[in-house]
């Protein structure tokens, strides 16, 4: 009865070990579980779990009683040569020291040694690696014990097995031995790494995003005809004018105070004139003074056509009918003006361009007549075709600062259909010449690389 009782203990202990070393979280864990709670099933005094692979010797995993074995730890080196040279002689169950061993044996271990040996590996395809779970006692292993302690040590890999996924051959070995094995995911992988492959290669069409504007194709500049202040602007922004409206006036006061000294000095060059022509009836010195006075009344005449005209010019009118391009105007109100000074344009709102401004970063190969497509910010879901003009041959700063590339393109008549407004601002995508996937994904990695050195 005796017997049986301890044998169902020793059940009971198996069935629990086998629970918890399939419920550890890593190999940690499981080692340590092992050199420790081990101890449930067989008692014995020391412990220690050997993997293969680090050194020569191998190392030492986890010891009974530590937390974490030192690796450096004289003892730990030495236990770590005792085990190598088990596992290479592929010793398994019970075990003592060699005549070379007996020294250190006797110092630090009982004297009855059991090994266990945990295959590591799954056998697809892999070679085994066996690691070591040797105990130690002072008396000597039973088989129901050493039978007992087998079983758990195949339950210790299998779950190590399942916590440290066994190695797979390496690179083009490895491609080939899971091929061997008819694995479909793996071929369904392979292809697509082909298919990835392949489609680098595809040609694709070069694409660039620009912020672009619609501008006026040849808008008329309304300029200062004189130097002088603005007096009065006569529109509004983007309001319709028709031919000979007046758009703006300037500052006349002066040429009017001007223009009527002119005329008093007309009028008293017309008097000396009558008095020279009287005079030189009756007097021939007065003669010699004639064409005198007819010159300074000839002077007098023209200055004042001259500031008559200048008050005329400072009515700016519209030379054409369109609709007028400037800013507020409360900012020219009072503003002084130079002589030629643009001050606003009248443009036909029909005859618009596609104005864009291309940064250098971005720049690609573009060709004669690139198609364009503008995506207004007003409609980015419906894009208005265009068709390249020209491109600036140099960059020029831009308002934020950076450098760009100025380039021109003509609406096509289906955008211009939709009657898009001067002044509206968009993103322009340009498309240039095809290249090969792969240069398209690395064209601008591979110029900053070029930048960085300096190649």
């Amino acid at each position: 009865m005796t017997d049986a009782i301890s044998r169902e203990q020793r059940l009971a202990a198996l069935l629990q070990l086998e629970k918890r070393a399939r419920a550890c979280a890593d190999t940690e864990g499981l080692g340590f579980l092992m050199v420790n709670d081990t101890h449930a099933l067989a008692p014995y005094r020391q412990a220690a779990l050997w993997l293969p692979g680090a050194g020569a010797d191998g190392r030492i995993a986890a010891l009974s009683g530590l937390a974490v074995p030192d690796a450096n730890a004289p003892y730990t080196a030495w236990l770590a040569g005792l085990l190598s040279r088990r596992a290479a002689d592929n010793a398994s169950g019970a075990f003592s020291a060699s005549p070379d061993e007996q020294a250190m044996w006797a110092e630090h271990l009982p004297g009855h040694g059991l090994l266990l040996r945990l295959p590591l590996d799954a056998a697809d395809g892999a070679r085994p690696r066996d690691a070591l779970l040797a105990l130690w006692r002072d008396a000597p292993w039973t088989g129901a014990e050493t039978a007992m302690l087998g079983l758990l040590a195949d339950a210790y890999a299998h779950a190590w097995r399942a916590l440290a996924p066994a190695r797979t051959p390496r690179g083009a070995a490895a491609w080939w031995s899971r091929l061997r094995h008819g694995r479909r995911r793996t071929r369904i992988w392979l292809a697509l790494g082909l298919a990835a492959v392949a489609l680098l290669f595809v040609p694709v069409r070069q694409s660039v995003l620009a912020p672009a504007e619609i501008v006026a194709r040849a808008p008329m500049a309304v300029r200062a005809p004189l130097q002088g202040v603005v007096d009065q602007i006569a529109v509004t922004p983007n309001q319709a004018v028709e031919k000979g409206q007046l758009l703006a006036a300037l500052d006349v006061r002066d040429l009017e105070g001007r223009l009527e000294s002119a005329r008093q000095a007309l009028a008293v060059a017309d008097a000396e004139l009558r008095q020279n022509q009287q005079q030189a009836l009756v007097d021939d010195r007065s003669k010699a003074t004639l064409a005198l006075a007819q010159g300074k009344r000839a002077q007098a005449a023209s200055d004042m056509d001259f500031y008559d005209r200048a008050v005329a010019r400072a009515q700016l009118r519209a030379e054409r009918a369109g609709i007028v391009l400037f800013d507020d105007p409360a900012d020219w109100i009072g503003k002084p003006v130079a002589l030629g000074e643009r001050i606003m344009m009248v443009a036909d709102p029909a005859d618009v361009e596609l104005d864009i401004h291309l940064p250098v970063g971005d720049a690609i190969a573009l060709p004669d007549q690139a198609p364009v497509r503008l995506f207004l910010n007003t409609a980015p879901a419906d894009p208005l075709p265009a068709t390249l003009l020209r491109v600036g041959y140099r960059a020029a700063p831009t308002a934020d600062g950076t450098m760009a590339y100025r380039v021109r393109a003509r609406l096509d008549d289906d955008a211009l259909a939709a009657q898009p407004r001067v002044g509206l601002k968009g993103t322009a995508k340009l498309y240039g010449e095809r290249t090969p996937l792969a240069g398209y994904l690395l064209r601008k990695p591979l110029a900053t690389l070029r930048v960085w050195l300096g190649m």
